[in-house]
């Protein structure tokens, strides 16, 4: 049958959690070019309703569900939704999660609390209201949006850092709990043009500083990662589980280092 045909995801089904704007809205794109219906969710309605027509657009069926994943039952509420409206559930992709850099001395317990759920809390939450439908495919697959901050070390990302180092340990154990029916994996984005990283890019000395501080000497586009997500969530990758793909242009350091003060003795 070749390659190529395994990249494609006809007749699949997939839900994808943040997909009101960047890395989500890219990959609810290029999953409905591959062949898939796609059910966009997200808190902002009026986003997810134009990525939401935007997959119509390519032929493919779509449903915009607002929701906010933080809440147990509205999590389940929106898979519930995506079931019933598209008749079946066979990826999902959970883009979750976010913490702005602070000095060491201001991420008080808060901070790392709130960086935990965000980041791991509401992602595993999305995969077990998922699972019991998931299961019911031939070709399941999760893909869970980590970062590269997970496996790189630099001042500030403590509580960011932390929370997706555990979210990449918690796809690992995923993957073993849902074999083999569920295929679990993740991608670990650098710096991608987002709007959490607009304000950053837009500056030059801010954005030449991200360039030449990563190998491949640019910043990375949404349709970057959305292609390795596709590519996990597809046949192509059906030998590939438990996995954490990074999509940071070769990065072995952050690229954009905080100016943050030493820790000063009392």
């Amino acid at each position: 049958m070749g390659t190529l045909p395994l990249f494609r995801l006809d007749g699949r089904v997939a839900l994808v959690a943040g997909a009101g704007r960047g890395i989500g809205a890219a990959t609810a794109l290029a999953l409905a070019e591959a062949g898939a219906d796609v059910a966009v969710l997200s808190r902002t309605p009026e986003q997810i309703e134009e990525v939401a027509e935007q997959v119509r657009g390519l032929g493919r069926r779509a449903v915009a569900v607002p929701a906010d994943v933080s809440d147990e039952q509205a999590a389940s509420a929106a898979v519930g939704r995506c079931v019933e409206e598209l008749g079946q559930l066979d990826v999902l992709v959970g883009v979750t999660g976010g913490a702005m850099p602070r000095p060491f001395s201001d991420t008080r317990d808060e901070a790392l609390r709130k960086s935990f759920e965000r980041n791991v809390v509401d992602g595993v939450r999305l995969v077990r209201e998922a699972a019991p439908h998931l299961a019911r495919s031939e070709a399941a697959s999760v893909v869970l949006v980590s970062s590269s901050t997970g496996h790189l070390s630099g001042r500030g990302y403590l509580a960011y850092g932390t929370a997706k180092a555990a979210l990449d340990h918690a796809v690992r154990l995923l993957a073993a709990d849902l074999n083999p029916r569920i295929r679990v994996n993740a991608v670990a984005p650098g710096a991608i043009r987002t709007e959490a990283l607009e304000v950053v890019a837009e500056d030059p000395q801010l954005k030449a500083t991200l360039e030449q501080h990563t190998p491949l000497r640019r910043i990375g586009e949404p349709e970057d990662v959305a292609a390795a997500i596709l590519y996990l969530a597809s046949r192509a990758a059906g030998y590939v589980t438990g996995q954490v793909l990074a999509v940071d242009g070769g990065l072995v350091a952050p690229n954009l280092p905080m100016p943050f003060p030493d820790v000063e003795p009392e």
